[in-house]
């Protein structure tokens, strides 16, 4: 890769990014005046990854069901605590071979930036999530944006991330944020608007239907989000939960021909087991269940095989739970009071639904941002799930120029996609 030959005079070059773990304990009843919400403010001892990192306590002995949040205290689970921190990965191999490392003497911060990713904002009573499911498959790991405690808090957790941002943006300053997709679990407008409204520091009413406990649960409270520091720039990327249900199958091109009714319904979903086989989605077998907003620690309801229910269990439907289009998400991130307007969709045609961007941090600096979208298509074709890393022919031209762009104009380069570089074994199609 070409460099300037400023850069080529500088032994070592760095780009300090700051991965964001949030480890925050929300008090119960901060919010007192529901016409005045107050937040949630975290520690301020806050450290980044590089000088400690979170790690779980010793396994507990007595095994129980991951919805029984209310016994996780009595057996010792959710107990987690600090751990070393990690050490940078001096990737020397991207210097020119006339570096050894041995020698370097000079080195030069080209950036200082934060990424987040996984967000999974996620609609804990919405009617047509696969909280059930969950159970027919405790051990899969895909199983956390089915059904965990955390859903319960999604929005707070984001809040407190953004919060450590500002924290490291005092100690130094960030020149931008990075968010690597699925900032939703189900590409709901709520959840979409509740992800960018946090980091832009609204308040936030993180219940949704008929609003139950918004005035005695903790979680349910209405509250005043922290914001990102105005001075930061950030940046979205499309994750597959951003524009598929659960991340999954498509709302429109799948098998399920109600299934974009099923987000502003006031039944509860059944399906099949879609885990083992998302053509089962026809299936009427379970009833996916919702989590009771107005029990302490949202309590599972309407769920289970559909044999055991009398009629169909409901909900209060609320219209701003509907499926966001690629098209409709991406352009949410121009209702927004933070920079840059788009939030990186400014730089592309978003009307189009075309993902993909690139960016300049600074000015002065010879270091490119390259937003790859390798999210599936939407009409891809493909029955099994769509998760995994795709790019088409469009976006595969688009990146070699970018990357080709790059190499000519001397610049450093990084690719950020949602989706994993290495090639997964996907279902077969039949």
């Amino acid at each position: 890769m070409k460099q300037t030959g400023r850069f080529q005079k500088l032994g070592f070059v760095i780009v300090a990014g700051v991965l964001i773990f949030s480890l925050s304990g929300c008090s119960k009843n901060v919010v007192k005046d529901q016409s005045q919400p107050a937040g949630y403010p975290i520690a301020t001892n806050v450290q980044t990854t590089a000088q400690r990192t979170i790690v779980p306590g010793p396994t507990p002995t007595t095994a129980i069901n991951l919805w029984e949040i209310s016994k996780y205290d009595q057996y010792g689970y959710g107990n987690w605590t600090y751990g070393p921190g990690l050490a940078y990965d001096k990737r020397l191999d991207l210097m020119p071979k006339t570096y050894s490392g041995s020698g370097i003497t000079r080195r030069a911060l080209l950036s200082n930036f934060f990424t987040i990713s996984d967000i999974h904002i996620t609609d804990k009573e919405s009617p047509n999530q696969l909280i059930y499911i969950q159970r027919l498959h405790p051990n899969l790991p895909v199983g956390a944006s089915i059904y965990s405690g955390i859903m319960l808090y999604t929005t707070h957790v984001l809040d407190a991330a953004i919060q450590t941002a500002n924290a490291l943006h005092k100690q130094k300053p960030l020149d931008f944020g990075l968010s690597l997709g699925d900032a939703c679990n189900t590409a709901q407008y709520n959840e979409t608007r509740w992800y960018i409204d946090v980091i832009d520091g609204k308040v936030i009413t993180p219940s949704s239907g008929a609003h139950l406990g918004a005035k005695t649960i903790d979680y349910q409270k209405p509250y005043k989000a922290a914001g990102l520091n105005k001075t930061i720039p950030w940046y979205q990327m499309l994750g597959n939960h951003d524009h598929f249900w659960m991340g999954s199958i498509p709302v429109d091109y799948g098998l399920r021909k109600d299934l974009r009714q099923s987000y502003i319904s006031d039944e509860v979903f059944a399906t099949g087991d879609v885990l083992s086989d998302p053509r089962k989605i026809n299936s009427r077998d379970y009833y996916v269940g919702v989590l009771d907003g107005s029990t302490p620690y949202g309590d599972i309801i309407h769920a289970g095989p559909v044999g055991d229910f009398k009629s169909v269990p409901k909900v209060a439907a609320d219209p701003d739970r509907r499926s966001l289009l690629r098209t409709e998400w991406m352009q949410e991130f121009f209702k927004t009071s933070s920079t840059p307007a788009g939030h990186g969709f400014n730089m592309t045609d978003a009307k189009e639904g075309f993902a993909c961007y690139s960016f300049v941090p600074k000015p002065n600096v010879p270091l490119k941002v390259i937003v790859l979208d390798n999210t599936q298509k939407e009409d891809s074709g493909s029955i099994d799930i769509h998760g995994h890393g795709f790019l088409d022919a469009r976006r595969w031209a688009w990146l070699k120029k970018e990357l080709a762009d790059g190499d000519a104009a001397g610049q450093l380069m990084i690719s950020a996609a949602h989706g994993p570089i290495g090639v997964e074994v996907t279902a077969p199609n039949s």
